[in-house]
């Protein structure tokens, strides 16, 4: 279950504050997205909604862009006073350390914060962006074009240097033309200025770099030099992607997305173990199959890697949810696992036996008699 999202009324609400949209659970972990320059919060339109079953997410808009005013940036803005519009709106909404995603500038922003306030950024991913974007010229003259001329110049090519031939998504291209110039400009200063690559070896937070194979605004190889300075950093190539790659290939950065900041099948792998115990895991292994392979994939991604590593309760409390649930279906081999399970994850015997003797009130006296026998046999190996 999401919670409900917050639209353009939150600007009201907080101003000051960059506009933002809010979706998931308000106890899971924190995830902030950050967008590209000229688009909005309906660039994560495909990805956001599915990263919301297991984080919060924030998505958030430039200023001048989408729904959040335009005053908050003027003239030589610098991606770190943006990176500071983050922290203020993360800080409003109560969050302290979080995820972060950002394309384009919006990854530029995540580098920043990543760099120089490490303790509020747990896992960075930077999506079709770079350690710096070409220089000053560039992005003076067409600072200096939209303040001369407005945006109409700029967004009649935005399809071409965002999208592959063919393909487009005219909500992100009307909401280009309806951006403010003088933020835009003003975010055009701030690509100007902007190089960290002397910072790059500094950066501790888990890091993905994700590139558009086609893209020409940030080429891979952008993307490769910053995975080449970050230590850990891993590089994720997506073919027929341009430069706004969550809008065109949704599915793909979705899946490079979980698998960064969830641990995917890794990290459910080492959860199990500590878990369920090596000898189980290594037994459940040599038994696996070409046929058995997929499932024990799908458990170790999704039983292992999200809801048993969701914080939200704690191992104790899930081994006693576990154990309910599998004396009500009658699991008895699962439940001697789970038993074990729960001794390792702090339960007592005495408070084994409690959470039994409460399923005999909800789910049967013969069900929990069943259990009971079947624990009493598994805690008695422990004497023995």
């Amino acid at each position: 279950m999401t919670g409900t999202p917050h639209t353009g009324r939150d600007a009201a609400r907080h101003p000051g504050l960059l506009h933002h949209r809010a979706e998931g659970p308000a106890t899971a972990p924190p995830l902030l997205l950050g967008p590209s320059l000229g688009t909005s919060t309906a660039l994560w339109d495909a990805v956001a909604p599915e990263l919301s079953a297991s984080h919060r997410v924030v998505r958030w808009d430039l200023p001048g862009h989408g729904g959040s005013p335009a005053d908050l940036i003027g003239p030589g803005a610098t991606v770190g006073e943006l990176a500071g519009l983050v922290l203020a709106l993360a800080d409003a909404l109560g969050i302290g350390a979080f995820a972060y995603a950002g394309v384009s500038l919006g990854g530029a922003v995540g580098l920043h914060l990543a760099v120089h306030h490490p303790e509020r950024v747990r896992s960075l991913a930077v999506l079709c962006s770079s350690a710096h974007f070409g220089g000053l010229a560039t992005w003076q003259e067409r600072a200096a074009l939209v303040r001369r001329e407005g945006l109409s110049a700029p967004a009649g090519t935005a399809a071409s240097r965002w999208f592959t031939p063919g393909f487009t998504v005219p909500r992100l291209v009307a909401d280009h033309r309806a951006a403010d110039p003088a933020a835009y400009a003003a975010c055009c200063d701030a690509l100007a200025a902007f190089d960290i690559r002397d910072h790059l070896p500094s950066l501790t937070v888990p890091t993905l770099l994700v590139a558009g194979r086609d893209d020409p605004v940030t080429p891979p190889a952008h993307l490769r030099e910053i995975a080449d300075a970050v230590p850990g950093a891993s590089l994720t190539e997506i073919p027929g992607a341009s430069h706004l790659a969550p809008a065109e290939r949704p599915e793909a950065v979705l899946t490079a997305l979980r698998a960064h900041f969830t641990g995917g099948a890794r990290r459910g792998t080492a959860v199990r173990r500590e878990v369920l115990g090596d000898a189980h895991v290594d037994r459940a292994q040599q038994r696996q199959t070409p046929f058995t392979a997929p499932f024990q994939d799908f458990i170790s991604r999704y039983a292992w890697g999200e809801i048993w590593t969701d914080d939200t309760l704690s191992r104790r409390e899930r081994s006693m949810i576990t154990m309910t649930a599998l004396v009500a279906d009658g699991h008895h081999d699962e439940l001697a696992l789970h038993i074990r399970a729960a001794r390792r994850n702090g339960l007592t015997p005495e408070e084994i036996g409690a959470v039994l003797l409460q399923t005999g009130v909800y789910c049967g006296v013969p069900a929990a008699n069943s259990a009971f026998a079947v624990a009493q046999r598994v805690l008695a190996e422990e004497t023995t």
